[in-house]
């Protein structure tokens, strides 16, 4: 693989139909490319989950994927609420998701520790009523 590879996705709000879809066309593009399983697992897993933070918290977002020779990077942005207490957040079982939600199979507050636990590289920012911005990495 020479030079990068850049990928763009948006994400709708409330489109559960539609989420995953970045994720499924990352994983069968790093299949092709030859990166090795574990890779692609932790990557894919990660970008998952934060696909299913847009479509249930944030009203939707943008993905961008960057391929690079012994690393993918990912950088997800939104303008939705925000998170109040990121520190909060980020412990295993903590969720804002409603009941409707989790009876849909969603929010076990498992998404933001899924995306640290699977990732090189993690950094999140985020604005109360502003919106959040999450840059992975995963290193091969």
């Amino acid at each position: 693989m020479s030079g990068a590879i850049k990928l763009n996705y948006s994400v709708s709000g409330d489109d559960f139909l539609q989420a995953g879809e970045a994720s499924a066309d990352v994983k069968s593009r790093l299949k092709l490319m030859g990166v090795p399983a574990d890779a692609i697992r932790r990557a894919v897993i990660a970008l998952y989950e934060a696909e299913i933070n847009l479509v249930i918290h944030a009203h939707g977002g943008d993905i961008s994927v960057e391929i690079r020779p012994g690393s993918v990077s990912m950088l997800v942005e939104d303008g939705g609420p925000g998170i109040e207490d990121v520190e909060l957040a980020m412990r295993e079982g903590f969720s804002t998701a409603t009941e409707e939600i989790r009876d849909l199979g969603f929010g076990a507050g498992m998404g933001l520790p899924n995306m640290r636990k699977n990732t090189d590289e993690f950094a999140l920012e985020s604005t109360p009523g502003a919106g959040t911005q999450i840059s992975m990495a995963v290193r091969f």
